[in-house]
Parts: structure tokens; C-alpha cells; sequence
């Protein structure tokens, strides 16, 4: 599949965090289709993580536990597509001692017994290409290289490499997942073939921030949509949506005002081409106690109807314009 100006990402994040034994199941094969039934979506994000000890680290165990297996990964890829859904399979790292992988960091230059760039790019280079195998021989529709690694962004040289060795296994749709606030900051967009970011934006401060992302997207003349964006159900998150440990009551209402707002902001934008939203898991919680679920996912919340109402419109216009 090769992305064209008709292609639209009415999307959902599935499976975080890709915990070994949850994926081939058969509470996340129905997890799978509920998420396809209650969103009417096209796009799903299969996605997991890999855990390098710390953010010094500089190997990446990504076949040990507790990440999913290969044989797991290809059963969630073949669930998305018995589903209908165009695929996206998007390995991401994280540090095992909780330290969020956008501090992920070495020093610019090397220096002698200090763990280096360059040793940590040959892991994450195997990591990568390993799924980018993967997703070449399951027939996922797009490749997601990276995702929010803010302090790795830099590193322009190593990532352009990385895409080229990248391209020599994969012929699908290559992004990257910057984070937040980092759009304008990425100097290498040229080599990906969509631009993605992460959308946890205030409900007051989309349009600016739209503003801002829209002269990215004039610059490098590339597709964009928002590989992730979302809010807890919880109140107080429509203000700091990318603070999942936020205290605060569980609310719906505060999950679809953010949903309202940044739908409603970016439907007057047309180079936005969707959002692949965060995030449905591999084992839902039962519907009857969504009302006391203050997470991310919207499965039984208020915010549910009004993203399949706003995708169904989405696609409906799509199909109009093609037709």
C-alpha cells in the first residue's frame, strides 16, 4: 500500500504494552473486534515494547519476556486483517526501571568506558529491522520506527541510516511517532514517508499548536496524521491529556470534551489525514464497569459514540469525494 492523497486514518492503538501470553487469546482476538465494532475504524496500531534496563542502556532484549512473541505478533496482525483493518506495526523500547524512553540519552561524543550512541543505534537498528521482517511478510500496510524518542531525535546521521537499511526489507509505508511539542524540532522528516506525532494537546491550545504543525508539514510538503492522541477518562486530563498518573475523579465528560476538542479543531485542517487514538488493550475490562474505568480507552464511556460518529463522517466524506 503506498500512502495517496485519498487515504484517511480513522485508527486505534491495540495491545499496549504487548505483554507476553495476552496477545493470542481468546479475550484479545474479541478485544480486536469490539475494537473495530464500537469505533467503524479502518487502522489499527499494533503495538508492544521492548525493555532495555535503563536509559544508559545499550542492548535491547526485545525476544525476551515479558514482550509478546513473534508468533504473537503475527496472530494480532492476522486478527486486524480477518477485521478488515489496514495494519501499522509499531515496536517501541521502554526502560525497565520506569524512566519513559524520551530520556533515553548518551553522550554527543564518545568517550572511552561510557556507554555510546553508536551501540545503542546497532540494538535498536536489529530491534527494528527484526519487525521490519515481520511486517514486510504479514503484509502490514505501514511501519512505525520510533516512537516520542525526544533525546534520540537528534541524532539525524544514525536515523536517516536506519531508514535507509529499513527500506532495503520493508516496502510499506515508513513513519515516525515523534512526541508532543517536537514536531518542528525533527530535521529529518524528509526521509519518512508521512510525518506522525503524538496529539496530547490541552482542549485550549489546539488550534496554536495546529498552527505550529502546519508549517512542518508545508516545509517537508509530507502527509501527517497523529500516530497517538488521547485522554484519560478523569478529571482534569482535558487540560494535561499526556499525564496518565494525573490524580483526579473518574469522568467521562472530561475524556469526550478533549475528544470534541481536537476533533473540532482539526476537521477545519485538511492536511490532518487521522489519528490512530490511544489506546484499546488487549483485555478489556467488562463494559459494565466503564463507568468507573478513569484509563485512556473510551470502550463503553461517553467519548465512544463521538468517535465513531466523527469517523463515520470522516470515511463517509472520503467515499463521497471518490465517488
Amino acid at each position: 500500500m503506498n500512502w495517496n492523497d485519498q487515504t484517511y486514518i480513522a485508527g486505534m492503538t491495540w495491545g499496549w504494552t504487548g505483554t507476553r501470553g495476552t496477545w493470542s487469546t481468546k479475550e484479545a482476538d474479541q478485544s480486536m473486534a469490539l475494537m473495530k465494532e464500537r469505533l467503524g475504524i479502518n487502522w489499527t496500531a499494533i503495538t508492544f515494547a521492548a525493555l532495555q534496563a535503563t536509559p544508559q542502556s545499550t542492548t535491547i532484549p526485545f525476544t525476551e519476556a515479558p514482550t509478546v512473541t513473534d508468533e504473537e505478533v503475527r496472530h494480532a496482525i492476522a486478527e486486524a486483517k480477518r477485521n478488515g483493518l489496514n495494519v501499522c506495526l509499531k515496536p517501541v523500547v521502554n526502560c525497565a526501571d520506569g524512566t519513559w524512553r524520551a530520556h533515553i540519552n548518551f553522550f554527543d561524543y564518545d568517550v572511552p568506558c561510557e556507554p555510546k550512541w553508536s551501540d545503542w543505534f546497532a540494538s535498536y537498528t536489529a530491534f527494528i529491522l527484526h519487525y521490519a521482517r515481520v511486517a514486510e511478510e504479514s503484509g502490514c500496510e505501514m511501519l512505525c520506527i520510533g516512537c516520542e524518542m525526544v533525546q534520540t531525535d537528534r541524532r539525524e546521521t544514525e536515523w536517516r541510516q536506519l531508514i535507509r537499511e529499513v527500506r532495503s526489507i520493508y516496502s510499506g509505508i515508513v513513519t515516525y511517532n515523534c512526541d508532543k511539542y517536537q514536531e518542528d524540532r525533527v530535521l529529518w522528516w524528509d526521509a519518512v514517508d508521512v510525518i506522525s506525532s503524538s496529539g496530547y494537546y490541552p482542549v485550549g491550545d489546539w488550534q496554536a499548536q495546529l498552527d505550529r504543525i502546519e508549517k512542518v508539514v508545508e516545509r517537508f510538503n509530507k502527509p501527517f496524521f497523529f500516530m497517538e492522541a488521547g485522554c484519560p477518562s478523569r478529571r482534569g486530563s482535558e487540560h494535561l491529556p499526556n499525564d496518565w498518573g494525573l490524580q483526579g475523579e473518574t469522568d467521562g465528560a472530561a475524556q469526550l470534551e478533549f475528544y470534541e476538542a481536537m476533533f473540532g479543531s482539526s476537521s477545519r485542517r485538511p492536511w490532518v489525514k487521522g489519528f490512530m487514538l490511544w489506546d484499546w488493550p488487549s483485555i478489556l475490562y467488562p463494559e459494565e464497569q466503564a463507568a468507573s474505568n478513569n484509563d485512556y480507552c473510551m470502550f463503553g464511556k461517553p467519548a465512544e459514540s463521538f468517535i465513531r460518529n466523527y469517523y463515520e463522517g470522516e470515511l463517509a466524506q472520503l467515499n463521497y469525494s471518490n465517488s
